[in-house]
């Protein structure tokens, strides 16, 4: 039975308590005293035994209750730790003031490769491959940047904190927590992608070219090879990327971006690969896991392939090869698990026929194919997608709904959009930024002069009437779609009205043979 006897502090009341209990013969097997309390665990008390034993307890001065004690705090908190220690994913090591392990949870237990009883008590030294880093540990105070280890022929990132005696005295040892790359990668990817994207739910559009995506994007994602994205800039090939990475079986693990035109070689190699310790001057001491590594089991998208360098043509193409690469200035070759989804705006095999793109790491990208349509072929998602941006754009700048004018429908449908989706959102917010009325007209949306063969949208001194803006505009959408539906029946089913409707205005503008 364990017993908790509260007392008034004062000297050597435990030991007039422990007396009672030689007195009668009872073996004690713990005992704690954090005073005003003294835990007790006397195995062979019973309840009879108890009651005596209470009564001559609570005569000593200073003892005001004795009552019975589930469970030791000693215990307990060991229960609560071993708890704690098994939830952690990361390897978690405590070690004393000479780097002799103390502690271990599973994760460190399985990382070492050893039984746990072998794990405990052994060196740092014998642990990490890197005894002048443990040296330096230990002289230091446990207190170093963190660095990269490995352990078990395994890279891992640590981290320690340092643990003082009572007083803020010497130091008693440390912990130390080890981050293995993938694990880092995770976290990084749900810091990094947050709310950003979604499924197949943010590909935005219900024309029939979209929905063909959505459709074809959906199987591909299921299937675990390279995808090539082509698509002109601003079509939302990343989105696309995003949604078939979370519709994947890699849906749980990370995913990273690199936009392949925006860094340097060197830069983009050492982002994509990584780099090894000393690798270069500026160096993390302990070098860097890159995007392979991190991502390990999930999704690296590489935006703009087209503009690789043939040097990483050629590493990229190693490592889709059979999953093996080497960092920046390291000899290790270093396996992972990734999905590779690329994406480009240019025509890649007419690259390849130019010599500047290699012919076998686009057999290579290019297993599975994504099209994605630009806005100027998919224009019934226009006004829709306007309305979507328009609604998002004053709830983030904080202003009541607004709504399109009929004039400024008109004028989006007959702009050419050569920066698609994100020339399109681009224009709404700062319409909704400029403009404090209720709705947004053709003046607000701000557009620039259309490219050959489309109207512009006029300046406001330029238009006599509001008729006359829609009834410009009107005529240039009319002109742009009669070729591809060049019959009146064809056409109104396009724009969702009649067809004598659509009739009449062909004849008022001289379009076709209506």
């Amino acid at each position: 039975m364990r017993i908790d006897v509260a007392i008034a502090d004062r000297v050597g009341i435990a030991h007039e308590i422990l007396a009672q209990l030689a007195r009668r013969a009872l073996n004690v097997s713990a005992v704690e005293v954090e005073p005003p309390h003294v835990y007790i665990e006397a195995p062979a008390l019973d309840a009879a035994g108890l009651e005596e034993l209470r009564s001559d307890l609570l005569r000593i001065a200073g003892v005001e209750s004795v009552d019975v004690l589930a469970m030791m705090p000693g215990a307990r908190r060991r229960l609560y730790l071993d708890a704690l220690l098994a939830s952690q994913e990361d390897p978690v090591l405590a070690v004393d003031a000479a780097g002799l392990v103390v502690v271990a949870n599973a994760a460190a237990v399985a990382a070492s490769g050893l039984p746990e009883q072998r794990l405990v008590g052994l060196s740092l030294k014998a642990l990490i491959n890197d005894a002048a880093l443990v040296d330096a540990l230990i002289a230091n105070g446990y207190r170093l940047p963190v660095s990269e280890v490995l352990i078990n022929g395994e890279p891992f990132l640590f981290e320690s904190v340092a643990l003082q005696e009572e007083g803020g005295g010497m130091v008693a040892g440390a912990v130390l927590t080890l981050h293995a790359p993938h694990r880092l990668g995770e976290r990084l990817s749900a810091l990094q992608n947050y709310g950003s994207a979604g499924g197949f739910e943010s590909i935005l559009g219900e024309s029939p070219a979209i929905r063909q995506l959505r459709q074809r994007a959906a199987r591909m994602a299921q299937v675990d090879a390279p995808l090539l994205i082509h698509g002109e800039t601003g079509t939302g090939k990343e989105l696309l990327a995003h949604a078939c990475h979370a519709g994947s079986r890699r849906r749980e693990q990370p995913f990273f971006a690199l936009n392949c035109a925006a860094l340097p070689e060197s830069l983009a190699e050492s982002e994509l690969f990584g780099y090894a310790p000393g690798a270069f001057t500026g160096a993390l001491r302990g070098g860097k896991p890159g995007l392979l590594e991190l991502a390990d089991g999930g999704t690296v998208f590489l935006d703009e392939v087209g503009e690789m360098s043939p040097y990483l043509q050629a590493k990229l193409l190693r490592f889709l090869n059979d999953g093996s690469f080497r960092r920046v200035g390291g000899d290790r070759e270093l396996k992972a698990d990734v999905r590779i989804v690329s994406a480009t705006h240019r025509a890649l095999e007419q690259m390849v026929a130019a010599g500047s793109f290699r012919q076998d790491l686009l057999f290579r990208l290019d297993v599975l194919h994504l099209q994605v349509p630009p806005l100027r072929e998919r224009t019934e998602d226009i006004v829709p997608l306007a309305e979507v941006f328009l609604a998002r754009a004053c709830a983030q700048t904080g202003r009541a709904t607004a709504r399109l004018t009929a004039a400024a429908r008109a004028a989006l449908l007959a702009n050419p959009w050569p920066g698609n989706l994100r020339q399109l959102q681009n224009v709404i917010f700062r319409a909704v930024t400029m403009s404090e009325a209720a709705l947004i007209d053709v003046g607000d949306l701000e557009l620039a002069g259309a490219e050959a063969g489309t109207r512009a949208a006029p300046r406001a001194e330029e238009v006599q009437s509001l008729d006359e803006a829609v009834c410009g505009y009107e005529k240039a959408l009319l002109q742009r779609l009669y070729p591809q539906y060049p019959s009146t029946r064809r056409l109104a089913e396009r724009l969702k009205t009649s067809h004598s409707a659509i009739a009449q205005r062909l004849r008022k503008y001289g379009i076709g043979a209506a």
